[in-house]
């Protein structure tokens, strides 16, 4: 592949990181979040959106770096190999979560969340063979 639209590809990856980010915002809504963790005691709660803003922070620098270092990407240099890896392991896991552990029957009533979640889960997959093949081709066309 020509490695000016793996840039385009990897930069387009960045973007969707940025959609992803906006997703997980709208999610707790979706799911009526507050509702759900009142019953909890305040440390877990306070806990769980501590590690929604962990997530956000990944998925923020995962689309920075992705989109700040496309080229050395691209170009196959080995720390950016390694992070390749690095996320094709890690959206390779969360595809694996989203099909054993959740079940979002009770979440998907309606026709625009199924397509948000057929969206999500494509997007997924987007970025695992995106990230595994640059990491897999190191820098060879």
């Amino acid at each position: 592949m020509n490695p000016l639209s793996l840039v385009t590809l990897l930069q387009f990856a960045a973007v969707l990181h940025l959609g992803l980010l906006w997703a997980g915002a709208s999610m707790p809504k979706a799911v009526n979040l507050r509702a759900a963790l009142v019953p909890l005691p305040p440390f877990i709660r306070r806990l769980f959106y501590v590690y929604l803003g962990f997530i956000a922070l990944i998925l923020a620098g995962f689309g920075l770096l992705t989109f700040l270092y496309a080229a050395p990407m691209a170009a196959g240099e080995p720390v950016a190999r390694a992070l390749c890896i690095l996320m094709a392991v890690f959206w390779s896991i969360r595809l694996l979560v989203a099909a054993v552990v959740f079940d979002m029957r009770p979440y998907l009533r309606t026709l625009f969340h199924r397509i948000g979640y057929f969206a999500l889960n494509s997007v997924f997959v987007y970025l695992v063979v995106l990230y595994a093949y640059v990491a897999w081709r190191g820098g060879h066309a």
